[in-house]
């Protein structure tokens, strides 16, 4: 396996243009154009895959563009149950496991191969995760693809099998602003998300594990509101899994920013999405553009199952056993509108 680290960029035939590294299999950058048609990058990242590596951003671990996994969200004490045997995985969240482990996808280098496809160009991405790896169980194999279309629309597909049974829960934790360099944070971004329930979760973020309707609280976003507008209801700010509407591909997001009137439409097969608003970025860090990420400078919209699912039986189940396919696919589409 080459361990070399690279960048790749994909590029469309609207000027847009994704850039990722092989290190954590991470979008580092993505511009696409505003209502002037004029490009700017909408995620937050690094110019050099050397920043994800440095001592500063090991120890905020923002994960900014990464894929994470084995499991992504939290584990509750890092220790579930399957086919009755006890796992215990590492713990580097408080008591409890998180995007991985100490030692997750996002800090590994995947074997990266460029393509083309009838709908823009293409990176697959592909690594192995060792049995007992964080302590999870079996060898998984996993394949990573990023198109850039035509049509202005970052695809990700994923894949994963395994020689054991196990646990799999994948997603991408791209930061977004999409008004980056701007304005001093993303509080001003309209947020519209296709969820009637969300997952209330104790102090350290591990859901209590009830399905909690949205009315008549902070948490409804079943009509435009902007990220900041009641973020102050929300102790410690927002970090919780919504759970999509409806079944299948489908609209799970919509975000609207006015200044720039660039518009992003979240869609996937999953059954939740993880909204978190930036609230323990710090300001330590500065990425493109020498802008410094200040908290709720930049939101994420990550799509995936429930957080610490393994434990809660009513919940969709993450487990994968030899001879299935793990298979999911996100669609971040950005237009321009207003």
């Amino acid at each position: 396996m080459n361990d070399t680290v690279q960048l790749f960029q994909l590029r469309n035939e609207q000027g847009a243009e994704a850039t990722l590294t092989n290190y954590g299999a991470t979008l580092t950058r993505l511009a696409v154009p505003d209502r002037r048609r004029q490009p700017g990058d909408v995620v937050l990242g690094f110019a050099d895959p050397e920043g994800y590596r440095t001592e500063p951003y090991k120890t905020e671990n923002p994960y900014f563009g990464a894929i994470v996994g084995r499991y992504g969200n939290r584990i509750r004490a890092g220790r579930f149950t399957l086919d009755g045997r006890v796992y215990q995985l590492a713990t580097n969240n408080d008591s409890n496991h998180l995007h991985g482990g100490v030692r997750g996808f996002d800090r590994v280098v995947w074997e990266a191969a460029e393509g083309f496809s009838t709908e823009g160009p293409t990176l697959t991405l592909r690594y192995r995760s060792v049995d007992g790896e964080e302590g999870y169980p079996g060898n998984l194999d996993v394949q990573v693809i990023y198109t850039l279309t035509h049509h202005n629309v970052l695809r990700i597909e994923y894949e994963a099998t395994t020689d054991q049974p196990t646990v799999v829960n994948l997603t991408n934790h791209s930061y977004f602003n999409l008004a980056h360099g701007l304005l001093p944070n993303a509080l001003g971004h309209e947020l519209t998300l296709h969820a009637d329930h969300y997952l209330p979760v104790d102090e350290t973020l591990i859901p209590l594990g009830q399905l909690r309707p949205v009315a008549a609280t902070p948490m409804d976003f079943r009509q435009p509101h902007t990220i900041g507008e009641r973020l102050g209801q929300v102790p410690g700010g927002y970090d919780h899994t919504w759970v999509i509407r409806g079944e299948g591909f489908r609209l799970a997001a919509r975000v609207m920013e006015p200044l720039t009137g660039r518009v992003l439409e979240v869609w996937t097969d999953q059954p939740g999405v993880q909204f978190y608003s930036g609230n323990f970025l710090t300001g330590r860090l500065m990425g493109q553009g020498n802008v410094r990420y200040n908290q709720h400078y930049g939101f994420c919209l990550e799509t995936q199952h429930f957080p610490d699912s393994p434990n809660h039986p009513a919940f969709p189940s993450t487990t994968l056993r030899p001879g299935e396919l793990y298979r999911t696919v996100t669609e971040y589409r950005f237009s321009v509108g207003g």
